[in-house]
């Protein structure tokens, strides 16, 4: 067995972000009455979203906004859009917002039956994610996907985030795992894998989506249960 230790992702690779986020906002814009504010278009309203927060979250990684920022600033810029200029209602959505969203559990089909195949292999399985420490262990309990895990490395825990060499390094650490027997499995290029190259870990890229990319992963799957023709 050449590989021990399988580090995965969790948002947007075995944790369905998008359904999850769109199911919180939707329950938010009915209960904080978005809709007589101005929000009059909820599909448009979420696709805004998603699309702020990758750009937030791109800057953090960079390490260019804290936290509270990225945390309410996606919502801002959100209800900006609608022209609702609200910084109170921004504020309050972002803690609503991450009060709701661990408690949601949509999993990408296959989650929990590549977890037990890998289980039952005996690989070791860890986490590696550029979540918040106390949001991603609810997320992870609340799926019923936490008893899988060894060792769960924050960006909050580790003082670092993907892409950078850091986080791995510390993972390895924490997993007491060598980088000839581990591999880095995600869905972002740029954290995930381009992060997993810079510390010189093979990396399955999970392309969810079908994204074309110029980056060379040791292995592609298009979806979890093709995990099961590499492991």
């Amino acid at each position: 067995m050449k590989y021990r230790h399988l580090f995965f992702d969790l948002d947007h690779t075995l944790w369905d972000f998008n359904t999850n986020s769109r199911q919180t906002l939707e329950e938010l814009h009915l209960s904080m009455d978005l809709a007589t504010r101005g929000v009059d278009d909820f599909p448009l309203f979420h696709k805004n979203y998603l699309a702020h927060n990758e750009k937030l979250w791109e800057r953090y990684r960079k390490g260019l906004i804290k936290t509270d920022e990225l945390r309410w600033k996606r919502m801002w810029l959100t209800l900006l859009d609608f022209k609702i200029g609200d910084e109170t209602l921004a504020r309050e959505m972002g803690v609503r917002f991450l009060d709701l969203l661990p408690t949601r559990n949509a999993l990408f089909p296959y989650t929990i039956e590549i977890l037990d195949y890998l289980t039952n292999k005996n690989y070791l399985l860890h986490l590696i994610t550029n979540g918040f420490e106390q949001t991603q262990h609810s997320k992870m309990k609340n799926a019923g996907i936490d008893k899988y895990f060894v060792e769960v490395i924050t960006s909050e825990s580790s003082n670092s985030l993907k892409p950078n060499a850091a986080i791995f390094e510390y993972a390895f650490g924490r997993a007491k795992a060598l980088r000839e027997n581990s591999i880095m499995i995600g869905d972002d290029l740029e954290a995930d894998i381009r992060g997993a190259m810079n510390a010189g870990l093979d990396q399955v890229f999970v392309n969810h989506t079908g994204v074309e990319t110029d980056l060379k992963p040791t292995y592609t799957v298009y979806s979890l249960r093709e995990l099961e023709t590499i492991f």
